[in-house]
């Protein structure tokens, strides 16, 4: 049974930065695509940054630049350095599995990022 638990929200001034961690049990971790998606109060849930197997990382064009999405396949670890946040980045981040047949399979339970002065 796969299990995923994000780690490392927070309240943090507009300009500021956080790491969001997302540890994953199970096994066969290093095959999959991992990524983070948010869901900001009273919208959609968006896909923000996704990585590969082969450590090829795509990001919405909302936080290109800013945003950096890693993986430790030996920690099954999948990490989202957020630098410069602005108070649109507000919600709560998820991180999910991506099936190999595609569709977001596993998610984790979320973890509150606010952005606010």
């Amino acid at each position: 049974q796969v299990q995923l638990v994000e780690s490392g929200g927070g309240l943090v001034q507009p300009g500021g930065s956080l790491r969001l961690s997302c540890a994953a049990s199970g096994s066969g971790f290093g095959i999959y695509s991992m990524g983070w998606h948010r869901q900001a109060p009273g919208k959609q849930r968006e896909l923000v940054a996704r990585i590969s197997s082969g450590d090829i990382a795509n990001y919405a064009d909302s936080v290109k630049g800013r945003f950096t999405i890693s993986r430790d396949n030996a920690k099954n670890t999948v990490y989202l350095q957020m630098n410069s946040l602005k108070p649109e980045d507000t919600g709560v981040y998820y991180c999910a599995r991506l099936r190999l047949a595609g569709g977001w399979d596993h998610w984790g339970q979320g973890t509150q990022v606010t952005v606010s002065s």
